[in-house]
């Protein structure tokens, strides 16, 4: 059962990838992401093909972490029985409250550690999900996974989440299905299934440009997402995207000289695009 579950793992990815390039991509890579989605799903055992059918149709997040003993997605204690099932992988165990499909956490995953009081201000805007100590107002001409190295390690040294490496890891392993370079010099490289607190961002500038995959990347942005909170993201990276599509915005970020000039682009960039 752990390969089947592995395979539902790569399976949900893939279907929340297809959402974001359906929203905000040129749509060039469609077709290839439901091709392997077809794939993966032929893969999956009848009985197990059946309870991802039902959920599917609920939402597309299916599946959910046990973080610390609780459901990631909805926040159901899982009974002590259960969750020795749920590590042991051997049945397919589902939340009692929410039904999503829940799976052990990765001993070495990184996990948001941020406390309520270590952001700006949780309830205003863009401050909800970054603070200034997320800014890198110079990545310098570097490489893509230099650029999300030095991002997660912003992340760890602000103490909003743990193990950098792990983080580095799984956002380049997102890389490797879809590239998550956009237009006008943007990249929001990412990773779900972060839990433990809030969606984090973190941004930085390369004044020298990125080579993303062969395209030229100046503003990267690096979020870590709760699984509870994947369809919100969705609308974050468009806000964030409508916000830096404007040339002024861009340009402003480009020319903050520390990381507390480009805080204040990042805010006021965001004022009207992100409530």
């Amino acid at each position: 059962m752990k390969s089947q579950i592995n395979i539902l793992r790569q399976l949900q990815e893939l279907v929340l990838t297809r959402d974001e390039h359906n929203q905000t991509g040129d749509g060039s890579q469609l077709d290839s992401l439901s091709d392997r989605i077809a794939d993966l799903q032929a893969r999956l055992e009848p009985q197990v093909k059946g309870v991802y059918d039902r959920l599917y149709k609920k939402g597309h997040v299916v599946m959910a972490a046990m973080s610390n003993g609780c459901c990631a997605a909805c926040g159901m204690q899982v009974p002590i029985a259960q969750g020795q099932q749920v590590k042991l992988g051997q049945h397919l165990v589902t939340c009692s409250s929410c039904g999503r499909i829940l799976f052990s956490e990765d001993d070495d995953a990184a996990r948001n550690v941020a406390d309520k009081g270590d952001r700006d201000d949780p309830k205003v805007g863009i401050a909800r999900f970054s603070a200034e100590s997320l800014m890198v107002a110079d990545l310098g001409a570097c490489s893509r996974d230099e650029a999300i190295a030095k991002l997660a390690g912003a992340m760890e040294e602000g103490h909003f989440i743990s193990n950098a490496d792990s983080l580095v890891s799984a956002a380049m392993d997102r890389e490797a299905v879809l590239s998550t370079a956009m237009g006008e010099g943007l990249a929001f490289p990412h990773v779900r299934g972060v839990e433990g607190g809030a969606l984090t961002l973190a941004m930085g500038v390369s004044r020298e440009g990125v080579d993303w995959a062969g395209t030229k990347v100046n503003l990267v942005f690096l979020s870590a997402i709760p699984v509870a909170v994947s369809a919100f993201y969705l609308r974050l990276m468009s806000a964030i995207a409508q916000s830096f599509n404007k040339a002024a915005n861009r340009e402003a970020a480009l020319s903050a000289k520390d990381r507390a000039a480009l805080w204040k682009v990042l805010v006021k960039a965001t004022r009207t695009t992100l409530k």
